[in-house]
């Protein structure tokens, strides 16, 4: 299923009885550089419902990690409005939380510390968050490695940290900018499946990033196709599989038949 850029398509898991918790209104970019301007975003509409999986893909440059960047608050659009819970976003909110695609933790700092040093940011009390913070990181496989520094640990390891961190303050929205493009393919492909099983835990709505197309199928309840710069919306696809899914899934013809027909709309709209 297809939907142009003005289409909202809403997943097969979702019932209908929810409102949109994110939505994307007629949401344009453009950067000026002494050159010129450049257009990232020509217009994009999209509704995320609560404790959706959607992934984005397209071409390199076409403007997916600046479209995740409006939605977490962290640029301004050129036009058009994000409304999270029905309220226009004015920058970012305390309910959502970002991952990007290198962990960024202190390396001073134990795997416990980093956890909690958004707790001092925001002026919270350590008790207060600690507990939930060891649950988090137990959560995620390091309950045994609180004092361990970062340097101590593998790169998946020091990824589940930072997954660990976010989940802690228990935000809505999630927004996830290739966060396992470092890691290879084995470890990728547990963080993924870890990814999925939390996500399901929690209830929490997930926006991810990536350039791998077999990915974006098999973590999404639906996959949003980008087009090339200025990109719009060229594609909404729903997928079919019950979820959270086994790896085994990536076997099934299905599988295999839905992810060659995103390429090829990637291929239509680069």
């Amino acid at each position: 299923m297809t939907a142009d850029a003005s289409a909202s398509v809403r997943s097969r898991h979702d019932t209908g009885t929810s409102d949109p918790l994110v939505q994307v209104q007629g949401v344009r970019k453009s950067f000026v550089t002494r050159e010129k301007t450049v257009n990232a975003l020509a217009e994009v509409n999209l509704d995320i419902h609560p404790g959706e999986f959607v992934s984005f893909v397209g071409p390199s440059g076409c403007g997916k990690s600046t479209l995740l960047n409006i939605i977490a608050g962290l640029l301004s659009p050129t036009d058009g409005t994000v409304l999270v819970d029905g309220q226009p976003l004015s920058g970012p909110r305390r309910d959502m939380a970002f991952m990007f695609q290198h962990a960024v933790l202190l390396p001073w700092r134990s795997v416990e510390s980093n956890v909690l040093m958004p707790a001092e940011v925001m002026g919270m009390k350590k008790e207060q968050v600690q507990p939930k913070a060891r649950r988090m990181l137990e959560t995620v496989g390091l309950g045994d490695f609180l004092d361990s520094l970062p340097s101590q640990l593998s790169g998946g390891m020091q990824q589940r940290v930072a997954l660990a961190r976010v989940l802690t303050y228990e935000p809505k929205v999630l927004l996830m900018d290739e966060p396992f493009g470092a890691l290879d393919e084995f470890t990728r492909e547990a963080m993924n499946i870890e990814l999925m099983r939390i996500a399901k835990e929690t209830g929490i709505t997930i926006l991810f990033v990536t350039h791998n197309v077999a990915e974006a199928v098999f973590l999404s309840h639906r996959v949003v196709v980008m087009s090339a710069r200025p990109s719009r919306v060229a594609g909404i696809i729903d997928v079919p599989f019950a979820w959270p899914r086994p790896v085994e899934v990536m076997a099934e013809p299905q599988f295999t038949d839905l992810t060659f027909h995103i390429r090829n709309l990637l291929g239509d709209h680069s």
